[in-house]
């Protein structure tokens, strides 16, 4: 494994790999992996001949300080991690060249209602963060394939309709939210829970699963009330807990049953907040 911590320098090398006609697969990410990236990451290798991991803890994205503090930092671990598994390069920037002029006056996207629901709701100023780190991350790299994580089920479509908005010929391939044998989902955030916490949290996951299995067409919204009441029940602050349009976002006020939807919640254990989602299918 190569590891590469000038933009500049990982440009020239890709450009050296594109010219042989090798196809580039690329896997963002703010480090602290499990095997939840690990598995992004089989997947590029399987589709591409080079494969590019990127660790950045992008400051722009966070909406509360003390979250970007906090994030977990576990770099060796990770270098180790990505060796193990082969892959070709790993970019490691500082902050001045992700964003070489600063971060003031950096491009706003037109995101539409995907800013404004769920996740942009209450993390005001997020998307706009994640496409900034994600629009010079595409524009270094230049990948043929981007592999996300369904767990970040909203960040993949404001991921699209970034591609979409600025005429990239990256194609987003999202992958299987990969969980604990409990069905907790992997996150780089669980690091963060102590064992108590650590137990509550599946919670969420056997919230949703249970919307899932019992959607039926008709009213949502008290399905997704007696969700969250369960959660607060259980000791969670919840944010949010929503069936919504799986194409859109949009959180209609009845299900026709076949227009497929996703479940989603996020929710806080004391100061760490929590994110999940569950595909329903049409009903055949």
């Amino acid at each position: 494994m190569i590891l590469i911590k000038s933009a500049s320098a990982l440009v020239q090398h890709l450009r050296q790999s594109s010219a042989t006609g090798k196809t580039i697969g690329f896997v963002p990410t703010m480090g602290a992996l499990h095997q939840g990236h690990l598995s992004l990451l089989e997947a590029s290798k399987k589709g591409n001949n080079c494969t590019v991991c990127s660790i950045f803890i992008n400051p722009t994205q966070f909406n509360d300080p003390k979250d970007f503090e906090k994030y977990p930092v576990t770099i060796d671990k990770d270098i180790e991690l990505l060796e193990n598994l082969g892959v070709d390069i790993l970019f490691l920037p500082l902050a001045t060249e992700i964003y070489p002029d600063g971060t003031n006056n950096l491009e706003q996207y037109d995101l539409g209602v995907l800013e404004s629901v769920l996740e942009g709701r209450y993390r005001p100023g997020h998307f706009q963060g994640v496409c900034q780190v994600m629009n010079r991350l595409l524009d270094i790299i230049k990948p043929d394939n981007l592999y996300m994580g369904q767990k970040d089920y909203q960040q993949c479509l404001v991921i699209g309709k970034l591609l979409k908005l600025t005429g990239k010929a990256t194609s987003l391939h999202i992958c299987e939210t990969l969980r604990e044998a409990d069905g907790l989902a992997m996150s780089s955030r669980n690091l963060r829970l102590n064992p108590t916490e650590r137990k509550q949290a599946v919670a969420i996951s056997i919230i949703l699963k249970r919307i899932c299995q019992s959607a039926q067409p008709g009213p949502l919204q008290p399905i997704s009330s007696a969700a969250e009441q369960a959660l607060s029940e259980q000791g969670f602050k919840v944010d949010y807990v929503a069936i919504a349009d799986a194409g859109t976002l949009e959180v209609p006020e009845e299900w026709d049953g076949q227009t497929p939807m996703v479940a989603l919640a996020a929710a806080y254990l004391n100061e760490v907040r929590l994110i999940d989602n569950m595909i329903i299918p049409a009903i055949k």
